[in-house]
């Protein structure tokens, strides 16, 4: 039996001539070919066992490629996607397409051997591709300590059925962790549904949640659309009274009855919740029920603010620069080493979402090739506004003495609420005479009196 023969497709010589020398050493036939043209001429001169595609080339993209060869009917093998982040789109385009599985650039080698052997194995079995493809491609960028320990926990709790609570600043990502979950649990092949918790009013909750039946008509609420996969909800705290309590009560009964409906039908969905950071405070003045927020939180994960991992902030200006020239056409611009050490050092008050609009402006509005420290100082917001936290305020745009007023200013209010507005035991715990505290505190515009009374 004659060894199986691979076919190799990438525009990038010093990669081809890698794979080439790996496979061969292992015993497979290898063909090369630098793009869509040649790709299809060793096509037509035989049959490859498998195809090992890239997705950037000069001439036609690989998912181009993959696409023509799918709809021609003339897909004869499986095969494996190679490039750097992909995007949900791209993941979900190739399954539907036939590839088997995703290998992310720069190549693990020992990676590299093992999908092509289990591609050789279960040449062409779809089911198994939608399963080992969908989840390189959602997992959340970073490689640092704090990311790769959040995707180990996903890992983890992806293996359990329990509710599960993500909480986490607007803009962290929140729904990317539990597209990422979702792919990779036992629910994978059926329906994430997403529900926007701001859509659901006191008045429209039941039918949204629960459905409406109407004689033989039946229109499914969420739960009902989510059967056998996972319902993320959106921003728990939205729901209203009406909705939190029809909420809770489907999830403690295990079962719902549509709206005009007399059938129980049972809850065979998933659920999870994503809530803002304070969500604890929320609870505490009851806008959010603990008994609703205690049953959701049978598990509980927080997604840190992008400030915490800033070390991964330039694999992520690249990861969104890739992901939009993809996705909307957007002409490639690479940060420079100053923007990207600037970045870093930016607060992000948005988080990622706010890294991701940034990148689009300046793919938009630049002409270099290069985006420079000054695209980047034009763009950021200059001065957050006052009442945000002092983690949130970008110091760095401002002069010296603005940013050592700015800092001040921030540290002394936060300080004084620690204090319940006691001047006091303000000047205790900052280490600074009365007196001179007082002109600090009126020289800074800070009122006191306002927070509490003096002791």
């Amino acid at each position: 039996m004659s060894s199986p023969h691979v076919l190799v497709v990438d525009d990038e010589a010093d990669i081809r001539a890698l794979i080439q020398d790996i496979l061969s050493d292992e015993g497979y036939g290898v063909t090369v070919a630098a793009d869509a043209s040649e790709a299809r001429t060793e096509r037509s001169l035989r049959k490859f066992d498998l195809i090992l595609l890239d997705i950037w080339m000069p001439d036609t993209d690989g998912i181009t490629l993959l696409r023509e060869w799918s709809e021609g009917g003339d897909l004869n093998c499986p095969v494996v996607i190679m490039s750097g982040h992909g995007t949900v789109d791209t993941a979900v385009e190739a399954t539907r397409l036939g590839a088997f599985d995703f290998v992310e650039k720069p190549l693990s080698l020992a990676k590299l051997l093992r999908t092509v052997e289990a591609a050789l194995e279960s040449a062409g079995r779809q089911s198994r591709a939608a399963r080992s493809l969908l989840p390189s491609l959602l997992a959340p960028v970073g490689r640092s300590k704090i990311m790769q320990a959040l995707r180990e926990r996903v890992q983890q709790y992806a293996r359990h059925d329990g509710s599960m609570l993500l909480s986490g600043e607007a803009g962290t990502g929140r729904g990317a962790f539990a597209r990422y979950m979702h792919a990779l649990s036992r629910r994978s092949s059926e329906p994430l549904t997403s529900l926007t918790a701001a859509s659901v009013t006191d008045r429209n909750a039941e039918e949204q949640l629960l459905g409406i039946e109407d004689g033989d008509e039946i229109t499914a609420g969420a739960f009902e659309r989510a059967t056998g996969g996972t319902l993320v909800i959106d921003d728990l705290a939205d729901l209203g009274v009406v909705a939190q309590k029809t909420l809770l009560g489907v999830i403690e009964d295990g079962q719902f009855t549509r709206v005009g409906g007399s059938r129980a039908v049972k809850v065979d969905a998933r659920i999870v919740a994503t809530v803002g950071a304070n969500y604890e405070t929320l609870v505490e003045s009851g806008k959010l029920r603990r008994d609703l927020v205690a049953q959701l939180g049978e598990l509980n994960l927080r997604v840190p603010p992008l400030r915490d991992y800033s070390e991964d902030v330039p694999e992520l200006l690249t990861y969104y620069v890739d992901k939009l020239v993809d996705s909307e056409g957007l002409t490639f611009r690479r940060f420079s080493v100053a923007a990207q050490n600037r970045l870093r050092n930016y607060p992000w008050p948005d988080n990622v979402r706010e890294l991701k609009h940034l990148v689009r402006r300046l793919l938009l509005s630049g002409s270099g090739e290069d985006i420079s420290l000054e695209d980047v100082e034009a763009e950021i917001t200059a001065v957050a506004p006052v009442n945000e936290p002092l983690v949130k305020q970008d110091l760095l745009a401002l002069p010296l003495r603005e940013a050592r007023e700015h800092f001040e200013r921030s540290y002394l209010q936060q300080q004084l609420v620690l204090c319940d507005g006691k001047v006091g035991a303000l000047a205790k715990r900052v280490g600074m005479e009365r007196t001179h505290l007082y002109r600090k505190l009126r020289s800074l515009g800070i009122d006191f009196k306002s927070v509490g009374s003096d002791d």
